[in-house]
């Protein structure tokens, strides 16, 4: 799997992200096939990318209650 140019990727915060400065997970949007997960607190760290099709069954898998969260 390739690594997207990440420079000027539109990065959207988890609703599930608190406030508070805790535990704050972004998700990049718009990268063809891949899906990049960052932490907000450190947004020129490194970030994991994802398959798009195996970020979408997780997400199916948490909306299902297959995990806690």
């Amino acid at each position: 799997m390739s690594r997207p140019d990440l420079n000027g990727a539109a990065w959207r915060k988890s609703s599930y992200s608190n406030q508070a400065g805790g535990d704050c997970v972004e998700v990049a949007v718009g990268c063809q096939g891949v899906v990049p997960i960052r932490d907000s607190k450190a947004p020129n760290g490194p970030a994991l990318h994802f398959e798009a099709s195996s970020w979408a069954a997780f997400i199916d898998e948490l909306r299902a209650g297959q995990h806690r969260v």
